[in-house]
């Protein structure tokens, strides 16, 4: 089967006046199948955002140059104009930052920036755009016309992460690119954020790519797992393979035993993840 995602040689320089050209990523080759969650692993300032912005062409034009391919469902999106991007990003393809505060506009309640999303994909009415955001912020676990007439600032940094989710998957996308989901969030939030992306790729079918240095965000969703530094892949395989045994000394690093005991670590992970997911949980 032909994969969702197919990326091949991706590059991204930047340049920054007459300073010599910083190679962000370099030769990165990577695949994502429908429904498949891959996580992409490493040290802050290795490439991990880079190419999730250069897949959706949110690279600045005037500082960064971009090259190879990006096949999604065979159209290579390094290679589409803006306005096409426009209409691919958030009803195909959608991106989740890891700071809500930065996705989220301060002056508009949050079930409009939802209708926002879902009238520009959708050209529906304004009453049923409003009522898919409705539905859309009930399928994160936010019903009810509170959440929807709030603003971001008079909601927790859960709920506002969900609200983002929820903005995300509006329009049901084939992959969802989340970057860092958990990083502004306390250690129940992000137990609670992961049990959530579990249940959403169930039910949705959604791709996922997973952007985390985390070994536990990881291991609680990941099917594959890419480990990048300085720019590269280094080595790719199984969460669990990687974990138990890793070829790179980077890997290694990331997944040092002792930072992260137990031999059995991710399968009592995944069982944790799972009891969590039975629970009902409000943000």
């Amino acid at each position: 089967m032909e994969p969702l995602l197919q990326v091949d040689d991706l590059r991204v320089e930047f340049v920054n006046g007459d300073s010599p050209r910083h190679t962000a990523v370099d030769e990165i080759r990577f695949e994502i199948g429908a429904g498949e969650v891959v996580g992409l692993m490493g040290m802050s300032g290795c490439g991990k955002t880079s190419i999730a912005l250069a897949l959706l062409g949110l690279l600045p034009n005037d500082s960064a140059r971009v090259t190879g391919s990006a096949l999604l469902r065979g159209r290579d999106l390094l290679a589409m104009k803006e306005r096409d991007l426009q209409q691919i990003r958030g009803a195909e393809v959608s991106l989740v930052f890891q700071e809500p505060e930065i996705a989220l506009s301060p002056v508009m309640r949050a079930g409009d920036q939802i209708s926002e999303v879902i009238h520009a994909h959708r050209n529906g009415n304004w009453l049923s755009c409003r009522a898919a955001a409705r539905s859309a912020l009930a399928r994160v676990g936010l019903a009810g016309e509170r959440i929807f007439a709030a603003y971001p600032h008079q909601l927790s940094g859960g709920q506002r992460q969900r609200v983002v989710l929820a903005q995300a998957l509006a329009c049901e996308p084939a992959l969802l690119i989340a970057d860092e989901p958990t990083a502004s969030l306390d250690a129940r939030s992000s137990a609670d954020l992961l049990d959530l992306l579990q249940r959403l790729k169930d039910e949705m079918g959604v791709a996922l790519l997973l952007i985390s240095h985390s070994p536990e965000v990881q291991a609680a969703l990941a099917d594959r797992l890419l480990v990048m530094k300085e720019g590269k892949i280094v080595e790719q395989g199984s969460f669990d393979a990687l974990y138990r045994n890793p070829s790179h000394p980077h890997t290694q690093c990331l997944l040092h035993k002792d930072a992260f005991p137990g031999a059995s670590r991710t399968d009592e992970l995944r069982a944790d993840g799972a009891e969590r997911e039975s629970a009902h949980v409000t943000w």
